[in-house]
């Protein structure tokens, strides 16, 4: 089976889990002799050979043949009716605009041959690119011979619908989160558009959890037949052993994710403010930035807690793995988590893990603490528990542990090459 598989970041350069999830995703591919075809908006030239990288910014894209004409007039009215992702100068999209609402396709040559050039970041032209993006895989598509089309989401869901236009093969789209995860019911209207367009436009939807199979279900309208549940796993389960030590004398608490609301920072804040009135000699530590950051740096001074609550920033690399590794309990507070790999990174390091219940990864991790997001009494009673029982922590690593060796990327594809060759039966 060959495999043109869109992706947005592939470590070593990644924001996110949904990086190390691809990484995890090829990895076990390769295991069972599956040819990928990854494709990123920017290589960086250090990523492991694990698959054939396509480096989108890369790629020269010409418009005029009949086969595309389809995908530009679509692309286009997004363009036009939501003025959201203009990926062409001013000038350059007027012109283009203009003639495509008049079915013309003799306008100037540099419209119609192009090369984009992608940040791969997730900055304030993300909707561009996006788009561009789109355009760049329905090229790829003519070129590459492939069997499926795996896209992940809403970022190369436009991505993958070209492609699966061009080539006629089936789109299997992969939904790590949705918009409802990210922003509650206040979703952001195009994005929602972008993934309910990619999940019906799919052959097949694969979710990373039973709670984002509802929500696929429930909010985007996408029939249950359609939708199968993959769970992320762990790169290696191996318990990591590490020489760091904590400089401070008190116990470490940590939260360590994105600061936004779908993380559910505010709750760690005041279940910390709880835990440190029973006892002070607890440091707290939220590693990481986002949106919220300065909200939660308010309420913590509001509170009177700012001496034993500290804020890192964004960590990465060996940093995240010393923050682990001198923590004492590990805290995933989420709203809304599809999955949540963290949590089981923390069990690598020896770490026992606090998870909210409204997380994927609650679903295969069963010997952890799990309590409501946004039950912060019974948050801060589980921190005092584990700080305080040495019985209780030391159970939850050791079992915590035997676990993580059942969650293998290697598993996880051998499901993922039965869905591929299911779906190409169709």
């Amino acid at each position: 089976m060959k495999v043109l598989m869109f992706g947005w970041e592939f470590p070593p350069h990644i924001s996110g889990g949904l990086g190390t999830a691809c990484y995890g995703l090829v990895k076990g591919l390769a295991h069972h002799n599956q040819e990928v075809i990854f494709v990123v908006p920017k290589l960086w030239g250090d990523e492991e050979p694990l698959a054939d990288f396509v480096n989108a910014s890369d790629v020269v894209i010409d418009y005029r043949e009949n086969r595309f004409k389809k995908i530009w007039k679509n692309l286009t009215y997004l363009e036009v009716s939501s003025f959201l992702v203009p990926y062409l100068g001013p000038e350059e999209f007027k012109k283009y605009t203009d003639y495509t609402v008049h079915d013309r396709m003799d306008v100037d040559e540099s419209v119609f041959s192009n090369k984009f050039e992608f940040s791969g970041k997730y900055g304030k032209d993300l909707m561009k690119e996006v788009s561009r993006y789109a355009l760049v895989a329905s090229q790829i598509a003519k070129e590459k011979k492939h069997d499926v089309i795996h896209a992940h989401d809403w970022l190369a869901f436009p991505a993958g619908i070209a492609a699966k236009e061009i080539s006629g093969a089936p789109l299997v789209a992969h939904v790590h989160a949705t918009e409802y995860d990210r922003s509650g019911e206040s979703v952001n209207q195009p994005v929602y558009e972008i993934e309910r367009a990619g999940m019906h436009a799919a052959d097949h939807v694969v979710a990373v959890s039973q709670l984002t199979k509802n929500i696929i279900i429930n909010k985007y309208g996408v029939h249950p037949d359609k939708i199968s549940v993959l769970h992320n796993a762990v790169l290696d389960a191996s318990i990591i052993k590490s020489d760091a030590t904590k400089k401070v004398p008190e116990k470490i608490v940590t939260f360590l994710g994105r600061i936004t609301y779908q993380k559910g920072p505010e709750y760690f804040v005041e279940a910390a403010r709880k835990v440190i009135q029973l006892d002070p000699n607890v440091r707290f530590v939220m590693a990481g930035s986002g949106d919220l950051l300065n909200k939660m740096v308010v309420r913590v001074a509001e509170l009177g807690i700012g001496t034993k609550f500290h804020f890192t920033g964004f960590l990465k690399g060996n940093d995240v793995d010393e923050m682990y590794a001198i923590s004492d309990v590990y805290v995933m507070p989420s709203v809304s988590e599809p999955f949540g790999i963290s949590p089981l990174e923390a069990v690598r390091h020896n770490t026992p893990v606090i998870i909210s219940k409204q997380s994927g990864v609650a679903e295969v991790l069963r010997n952890a603490i799990k309590v409501d997001f946004w039950d912060i009494d019974a948050m801060a009673d589980a921190i005092f528990a584990l700080l305080h029982y040495d019985g209780m922590s030391k159970m939850f690593k050791e079992l915590g542990s035997e676990e993580l060796k059942k969650l293998k990327w290697e598993h996880v594809a051998a499901k993922l090459v039965k869905i591929y060759q299911d779906t190409v039966k169709k």
